[in-house]
C-alpha cells in the first residue's frame, strides 16, 4: 500500500490548488487508476488542505511520476516546476498510520477538526461507487472511519468545536473587531459556507447575507440562520455595504479581482473591507491586497488564529495515538485472517 500526496504541512496554497481535484476530476482520476494494470485498489482524498492518493500497487516502488502526470492530464495543466520538495510518499505500515492520523484529525490544519472525517467518508464512498475498493481497502477504510469516530466521541481532540470556518471567523474578528454589530457576506452555500453561517449565527451576528449560484439552496440556508439570500447580480451592491466577506465557492477561476473590487472600494469611501478566502482553489485574486482598504486572508493564514481550546486538544493527542495503535493491530489481525481464508494461488500480498 502506498500514499502519494501533499498537504498544508508541505506545500503552500498556490501549490496545493494545482493538485486539487473537484468531484468530476476525482472520478476521472479513479477511473484511470482502475484501468492501470498495477493498481489493485485506490481512493483519493482531495480537500482544501491536502491531496492524497491511496493505492495498492503490484510493483515494488510507487510510480510518483505516473500519478503526477495523471493529475496534469486531467486538469489540463503543466506541472513544470520542481514539485519534489512538496510531495511525500508513504508505504506499508507508515501509510496505514498516516491514514488513521488523518481520519482522527491529527494531521489537520486545525487540530482535531471534525470535517476531515466526513471528507474521508466521502472519498471512500466515491471509490466504492466506482468499484476501486476491494478486500484490503474495505477493511482499511472501515477501520479508519471507526478510529476517527472513536477519537471524536471518546477523547477531547475536538474540544471547542473549532474548524477552518471557525478559525476564519476568529481571524476576521482580529481585523474587523466584534462581528455582532457588523454586516457579513458569505459567498457559497456548500459545507464550508454552511459552517461559516452557523458560526456567525451562533455569534449573534445581526446582518448576514448569503450568495450562492443556486438560489433555492441559498434561501433555505438563509432562512435557517436568519440571514438574507441574495444573487450574484447584486454582488457589487452588497460588497459596497458589508464589513466582512467570507468566500467559500470553489469555482475554477477568480470571482473577485482588482477590476471588480476597485469601483466597489471607491463606493465605500475609505471604509475597510475584510475578505477571507477559504475556497480551494482560491476564488479571490491575491492581487486585491494592493487596493487601499482591502484586507485579504486565505486558508494558509489561519493557523495563527486557532483559539485557546487547542491546549486541551493537544492534551488528548496521546489518547488518540493509543486509539490509532489499537486500530493498526485490528487492521493487521483482520488482514491476516482474511489471507488465511483465501486459497494460496489467489493471494496478493501488500
Amino acid at each position: 500500500m502506498f500514499i502519494i500526496g501533499l498537504s498544508h504541512k508541505t506545500a503552500p496554497i498556490e501549490i496545493r490548488e494545482k493538485f486539487y481535484l473537484n468531484p468530476t476530476q476525482q472520478d476521472l482520476f479513479l477511473s484511470e487508476l482502475k484501468c492501470h494494470p498495477l493498481v489493485t485498489e485506490s481512493f483519493v482524498l482531495s480537500t482544501c488542505n491536502r491531496f492524497e492518493v491511496y493505492f495498492n500497487w503490484a510493483g515494488s516502488v510507487a510510480d510518483t511520476l505516473f500519478v503526477l502526470s495523471l493529475i496534469a492530464k486531467i486538469k489540463k495543466i503543466d506541472l513544470d516546476f520542481d514539485y519534489s520538495s512538496y510531495i511525500y510518499v508513504y508505504e506499508g505500515s507508515q501509510a496505514l498510520d498516516h491514514l488513521l492520523r488523518v481520519a482522527c484529525g491529527l494531521e489537520s490544519l486545525v487540530l482535531g477538526e471534525k470535517q476531515i472525517l466526513g471528507q474521508v467518508k466521502d472519498a471512500v464512498e466515491r471509490a466504492r461507487g466506482l468499484g476501486t475498493l476491494s478486500r484490503t481497502f474495505n477493511i482499511l477504510t472501515n477501520i479508519a472511519i471507526r478510529a476517527g469516530k472513536k477519537a471524536q466521541h471518546e477523547t477531547l481532540i475536538g474540544f471547542g468545536g473549532s474548524s477552518i470556518s471557525g478559525a476564519a471567523i476568529e481571524m476576521a474578528e482580529k481585523i474587523a473587531g466584534d462581528l455582532q454589530d457588523k454586516s457579513v457576506l458569505v459567498i457559497g452555500a456548500g459545507k464550508m459556507g454552511g459552517m461559516a453561517l452557523q458560526h456567525l449565527h451562533d455569534l449573534g451576528v445581526k446582518k448576514i447575507y448569503l450568495m450562492n449560484r443556486t438560489s433555492e439552496k441559498a434561501q433555505h440556508l438563509a432562512n435557517q440562520y436568519k440571514g438574507t439570500a441574495t444573487s450574484f447580480v447584486e454582488i457589487k451592491e452588497v460588497l459596497s455595504q458589508v464589513d466582512v466577506c467570507f468566500c467559500a465557492v470553489g469555482a475554477p477561476h477568480y470571482i473577485l479581482d482588482n477590476e471588480a473590487l476597485k469601483p466597489i472600494m471607491e463606493m465605500r469611501q475609505g471604509r475597510k473591507l475584510v475578505l477571507v478566502d477559504i475556497s480551494m482553489p482560491r476564488n479571490i485574486d491575491p492581487q486585491v491586497k494592493s487596493l487601499k482598504g482591502v484586507y485579504l486572508s486565505s486558508i494558509d493564514d489561519l493557523d495563527a488564529f486557532v483559539n485557546n481550546s487547542m491546549k486541551i486538544r493537544e492534551s488528548a493527542m496521546a489518547q488518540v495515538e493509543g486509539i490509532i495503535r489499537q486500530k493498526i493491530f485490528e487492521f493487521n489481525d483482520k488482514v491476516s485472517k482474511q489471507e488465511n481464508r483465501i486459497p494460496y494461488e489467489e493471494r496478493t500480498y501488500y
